[in-house]
């Protein structure tokens, strides 16, 4: 068997693996594991091992990772996403379809400070589907928002999922934050929009409550100032070039646990959980970094990420026509897999790709930031794509009597929106890269 047939029998074994729900870091450990030996030997494959897990580890950009696990889990068990639900349901709450817009500001701001999509969705849906449900929102609705709010976790910076794309691509985290920013935004107004005309199309789906006083609203605003400073100094020092993203997640750390502290909402139990919830999801996420790793190594060793590469770039296909592939590609894994592991499996084949060929006569670094964005985009979207959609997993687990048809209808509008918005960054990249060449890097 050749190294490059053996290549594609072994992604095939890790896809086989995944689908009898074998951990995604294990299945790729053990296909890249058995690849490796077949192809070398057992002494090959304990060489790399012996000094793998160090060479992974050791790097200083993946401290930011548990560190901004731990931000979001403190801001979850401090209470700060109910003041911020509440805070957004002041303001926007008397429109039609209000609250449901204020569940998707709510899940930006989250977002902002959490950096996953899962916990977004899981925090997010526990605080705002008993609202929506008890002002009489359509269940299609209400899940169908907090699902799609869910993927703004990842989409507004800070995103783990970004600085695991910088590494593997050897790009600056702070670029791809500032580069996520315009993003994000675009996807948040989308959202609302796409609520907009919903409730419209359906005015029974999205009642208006009652208009609160500007009092009310002031006084709501006065408690999540806190959670807006937070993200200033976070995100604004990393823009401003103040410090590094890692140093700005050790902060954001400290100032996250501060305010809650200060507002009184975090208990000693709550900490602990957060902190074991941290540890938790950082063990899951580096365990998935060695089985990538294992498998990546393998699939060098084959030779087979080159070859794909080559079938790429010599099948005279458009550049557009593969990177239409590539979407759909995230868009079918996205319905199985988090993002974390879709930028895991796929980058080390796609990226290379990507770089070989020209698009819009971008340069090497800005079209890495570009496909990034835009990568990171569509793997949120295989989120809450049918048939199964991990964001609506989570949210119909916290709404068992409804119907999960009545969830994926709800997030159709959303879908669309999302599609739109990859339309826009695909042939518009400006948008992504503005903010980046106006802050001058």
């Amino acid at each position: 068997m050749s190294s490059e047939l053996l290549g594609f029998v072994v992604g095939a074994l890790a896809i086989g693996l995944l689908a009898l729900r074998v951990h995604i870091g294990i299945a790729m450990l053990v296909a890249g594991s058995l690849g490796y030996v077949l192809l070398s030997g057992w002494t090959p494959l304990l060489s790399t091992f012996k000094s793998l897990a160090y060479a992974r580890f050791s790097s200083y950009d993946l401290s930011v990772v548990p560190l901004f696990l731990l931000m979001g889990n403190i801001a979850s068990h401090g209470g700060l996403s109910q003041r911020l639900f509440h805070a957004t349901s002041t303001f926007l709450g008397h429109y039609k379809g209000g609250l449901a817009m204020s569940a998707i500001g709510a899940c930006a701001g989250f977002g902002a400070i959490c950096g996953s999509s899962l916990a977004t969705a899981a925090t997010m849906g526990r605080v705002a589907l008993p609202e929506l449900r008890k002002h009489n929102y359509s269940s299609s609705l209400a899940t169908g928002t907090l699902a799609a709010g869910g993927t703004l976790g990842v989409l507004i910076p800070p995103s783990v999922a970004l600085v695991i794309y910088a590494i593997l691509a050897e790009q600056n985290v702070a670029v791809m934050f500032i580069a996520a920013f315009v993003p994000g935004v675009i996807a948040v107004l989308g959202y609302l929009i796409a609520i907009a005309l919903v409730v419209r199309l359906k005015p029974g789906s999205g009642p208006a409550s009652v208009r609160q006083p500007w009092r009310v609203r002031w006084h709501a605003l006065g408690q999540v100032w806190p959670i807006l400073a937070v993200f200033v100094v976070v995100v604004g020092g990393i823009y401003g070039g103040v410090f590094t993203p890692t140093e700005a997640a050790a902060i954001g750390v400290l100032a996250t646990l501060g305010v809650a502290l200060i507002l009184k909402e975090l208990s000693l139990n709550g900490f602990i959980t957060a902190v074991l919830g941290a540890m938790e999801s950082t063990a899951m996420i580096f365990l998935i970094l060695i089985g990538a790793d294992v498998l990546n190594s393998f699939l060098a060793l084959s030779q087979i990420s080159q070859l794909l590469a080559e079938l790429a770039l010599t099948s005279g296909w458009p550049p557009l026509a593969i990177l239409a592939g590539m979407i759909i590609t995230y868009v079918v894994l996205g319905c199985v897999m988090d993002s974390l592991s879709m930028i895991l499996l796929t980058i080390p084949i796609f990226f290379p790709i990507i770089m070989g060929l020209d698009f819009w006569g971008l340069e090497y670094t800005d079209k890495a930031v570009w496909f990034g964005i835009l990568a990171l985009m569509v793997v949120e979207i295989g989120l809450i794509t049918p048939p199964v959609g991990m964001n609506v997993f989570i949210i119909n687990s916290l709404a068992k009597d409804i119907p999960m048809s009545e969830t994926f209808k709800g997030v159709l509008p959303f879908l669309g929106s999302d599609l739109l918005r990859v339309v826009l960054l695909v042939f518009f990249p400006g948008l992504t890269l503005w903010l980046v060449h106006w802050l001058g890097y």
